[in-house]
Formats: C-alpha cells, sequence, structure tokens
C-alpha cells in the first residue's frame, strides 16, 4: 500500500499502484535525464494535452528520470507520504527493496520512473512498467504536501503516457486504496475508469484496492506519399 500525491488545487492525496514491488535485477542505473520545460503546454511536460488545472504551472520544478542515488529522497518522500495514513507501514526491507535502487530496479522491469525536484529536494515520483502487452502500469506516484496543489501528480502522469504511447501501447492503469475516495475522483477526471471489484493484499498496510484504467489514442504513422 502507499499513500501519495495531491494535484491541481484539489488538496487531493493518493497513491497510485499501493502494493510494494520488489527491485527487479538490471545492471547499471539510469542517467538522470532532465524533462525540459515547454512553453507551447506551461510546462507540464511531453503529453500534456491541456485542459484546467486548480493550479498554475509550476515551472520551478525540475522532472527528470530518477537515479539510483535518489535512494534517501526517495524513502522520505513515499515515507512522509505513508505517514498521512494510520496503519500505512513502509518496511523497504520486505516491501519494498526496489528504493533501495530504483534507477536499477526500473531498468529491471523495463520501465521508467521520474522524480520531481524543486530546490535541490526531490518532491514527487511517477513511475510506469508493463504490466500486460499494451499495458502500462501506473506505479508509485507521489508527491510531497509541501509541493501540493500545483498540478505535479498531472504532470507526472502526462509523461507516463506520453511514453506509453511512444511505445505504441494502448493503455495504461493502476491500483489504488479504497480510502482515497478524493484521488478516485481526479483519476476519473483525467479519463481513467473504475472497474468493478476490489483486490486484497497480504501486506503489513492491511491494503484494498480499486482498479482503474485509460484506454489511449496511439498515433499512427502517416504513409509514405508515392513519389
Amino acid at each position: 500500500m502507499a499513500a501519495g500525491v495531491a494535484d491541481g488545487g484539489q488538496g487531493v492525496v493518493f497513491g497510485a499502484d499501493h502494493h510494494p514491488q520488489g527491485a527487479g535485477a538490471a545492471a547499471g542505473g539510469t542517467a538522470g535525464r532532465a524533462v525540459p520545460a515547454d512553453t507551447t503546454n506551461q510546462g507540464f511536460g511531453p503529453g500534456w494535452s491541456g485542459g484546467t488545472l486548480g493550479g498554475m504551472a509550476d515551472l520551478e520544478t525540475l522532472i527528470r528520470e530518477a537515479r539510483d542515488a535518489d535512494s534517501a529522497d526517495l524513502i522520505a518522500l513515499i515515507g512522509g507520504c505513508y505517514a498521512e495514513y494510520p496503519g500505512c507501514v513502509l518496511d523497504i526491507e520486505r516491501e519494498a527493496p526496489w528504493l533501495l535502487a530504483s534507477a536499477t530496479a526500473y531498468a529491471g522491469w523495463e520501465g521508467r520512473l521520474w522524480v520531481a525536484e524543486r530546490a535541490g529536494k526531490v518532491v514527487g515520483s511517477g513511475g510506469f512498467r508493463p504490466r500486460a502487452p499494451g499495458i502500462g502500469g501506473v506505479h508509485h506516484l507521489y508527491v510531497d504536501r509541501s509541493a501540493r496543489r500545483r498540478g505535479l501528480a498531472t504532470r507526472l502522469l502526462c509523461l507516463i503516457e506520453a511514453e506509453v504511447r511512444r511505445r505504441g501501447w494502448h493503455r495504461v492503469d493502476l491500483w489504488s486504496d479504497t480510502r482515497f475516495t478524493d484521488a478516485h475522483r481526479l483519476y476519473q477526471r483525467l479519463g481513467f475508469v473504475r472497474s468493478p471489484g476490489t483486490r486484497e493484499l497480504d501486506d503489513l498496510s492491511r491494503s484494498v484496492e480499486y482498479h482503474f484504467a485509460k484506454s489511449l489514442a496511439v498515433p499512427t504513422p502517416s504513409p509514405q506519399l508515392a513519389r
């Protein structure tokens, strides 16, 4: 289970993919490449398709790919989000060893993880990994309390959706704890649809989760003009 982020002026706290994940094996970490702000989309990064957010675009927050060296910052970020919910337990050794080498873990999962950095502090994270053929699963989406109400969660989700589209996949999904009702309204506002039923996790936080999914329009390459 995880607790996590707040978005665009709503003060909504939520987390995506609340069950802890074990670290995957891979050689080396991912370089921390920065995502430049794009003045045509108000700095929300690739994938932002417009719309109204409750807060202004946060151009002072840099989004870059995670590095293994971000371990301590990610543990502090996620631990702080967990602390907002009684009963949430962050046990790194037993349930979240991926936090000890996040970039290596995501490389092993064939996914990508981004962190949001503001004034030298990691204040957000969001990643995805293959869930099934053609589906990207949203994982580890968090925003620190100090960085909320700026649309950062939406910005991270847009990056994830853009990368999923780039890979030619047609769908994203996530799991969210049943207690995070405000988050569910936000997900639905962003186009996610909740599936029937729940799943129970045998974790230290005793998580029960809803499943949300969103279909993506994958651009079709234009055929070459005949000469």
